[in-house]
């Protein structure tokens, strides 16, 4: 037997020019073969949508170990939630999710949907605003301060922490370098907040007095405090950001949103699968594993490239046209399996909220030019020009 000559390709992941634009250059990846090469970045790149979503349940071969594409962020993230593997994952992540839970989440749907119906409104009732920093930013940066409760002078900083945090996964490139020493501003913080500096009534208040009552280890609470703030905010500015990007660009799903709102959940799911929040996620392979006659050795590192799976067209018909009533409920955008997304339901939350604010106040709109912020990790943009033509 015959082992297929392993496909490989020059590409950098992380440049600028393939974060700018990353949808030929992947697409040529994906439809080279499911799993590439990739010198530049010492990874093994999956590309499609099957292997992907396989990878993401197969936690014994492919750990999160190694999600981060740098060595001193991996010995950073050892032993969080992030980078272990079940049993132990399940044990940490009961305590990340206590307050993250559907039940935990009714009961700050009302306030959150208060919250994006003041911005939105607001916003809107100028005609012409960056959607951007004045919703994708404006809604989760409220909703997320309030619920650790936070004071004005930590608010301030959230959107930079965020930022670093996704920043310092990737590879030891400049954007990297110059994060640390904010990723760290975070970790230093959350690492050494006391409960008394977080709002009575708050979630984060709530986490002490779980250590407090023998419910999880006193250690815990910086690490959930600091998730929050480092995996809670920026993949929510950018997909409520998409999503209102993908709908400016597309009028007709726009219209069919606004005649039938029990739509909202499934156009966001959309938006997801055609613009993941995050480049990729990192995975050490702990055993050779074969994909496609391509064999990936031991102690490599696989990119799990989202993008590539969620346009595959071996999964989904017409990968590259935005269509709200597809709702693809298996978008690999959160991930699959034990690892995903422990804060997808509370940016779902906000998402919604989002999107029904604004559908029942704009009748029709356009988009100017979008800027991508370029970031390691997530995939979001900098600013979205918005005129609202038609208000309700």
């Amino acid at each position: 037997m015959t082992t297929r000559t392993v496909p490989t390709s020059d590409i950098d992941l992380f440049s600028d020019e393939v974060l700018l634009d990353p949808y030929e250059p992947l697409r040529a990846l994906r439809e080279t073969a499911a799993v590439v090469q990739i010198p530049a970045n010492d990874v093994w790149a999956i590309t499609r949508y099957e292997p992907i979503r396989a990878a993401f349940l197969n936690y014994e071969t492919f750990s999160s170990n190694k999600v981060a594409f740098n060595d001193a962020m991996n010995q950073a993230l050892s032993g969080t939630t992030l980078a272990t593997d079940p049993p132990d994952h399940h044990q940490l992540r009961v305590a990340l999710m206590e307050n993250l839970t559907p039940r935990a989440l009714r009961k700050i749907k009302d306030d959150t949907d208060a919250k994006a119906d003041a911005i939105v409104g607001e916003l809107v009732s100028s005609g012409a605003f960056d959607a951007i920093d004045g919703i994708a930013r404006a809604v989760p940066l409220n909703v997320v301060a309030d619920m650790i409760g936070v004071n004005r002078a930590i608010r301030d900083n959230m959107l930079r922490w965020g930022d670093a945090a996704f920043n310092v996964l990737g590879p030891m490139n400049q954007r990297t370098i110059e994060s640390f020493p904010i990723a760290g501003e975070l970790f230093g913080w959350a690492t050494n907040v006391k409960a008394e500096e977080l709002a009575e009534g708050s979630m984060g208040r709530a986490i002490f007095a779980a250590a407090e009552a023998g419910k999880i280890p006193a250690e815990s609470c910086g690490h959930i405090i600091h998730q929050y703030v480092a995996a809670g905010m920026d993949t929510t500015i950018a997909s409520i950001g998409n999503v209102l990007w993908l709908l400016g660009e597309n009028p007709d799903q726009y219209e069919a949103l606004r005649a039938d709102p029990s739509l909202i959940p499934a156009a966001f799911n959309e938006a997801l699968r055609m613009e993941p929040p995050a480049l990729s996620f990192g995975r050490l392979v702990k055993h050779d594993i074969t994909i496609d006659d391509v064999t990936i050795p031991a102690g490599a590192q696989a990119a799990l490239l989202l993008l590539t799976g969620n346009r595959d067209p071996r999964h989904y018909d017409d990968p590259d046209t935005f269509r709200i009533a597809r709702n693809p409920v298996d978008n690999l955008a959160f991930g699959y399996g034990a690892h995903s997304c422990a804060g997808q339901g509370l940016a779902r939350l906000q998402a919604n909220a989002t999107l029904e604010a604004f559908i029942r106040r704009v009748k029709r709109f356009t988009i100017g030019t979008p800027v991508r912020h370029i970031n390691n990790s997530t995939r979001g943009l900098g600013s979205l020009p918005i005129v609202a033509l038609d208000l309700a």
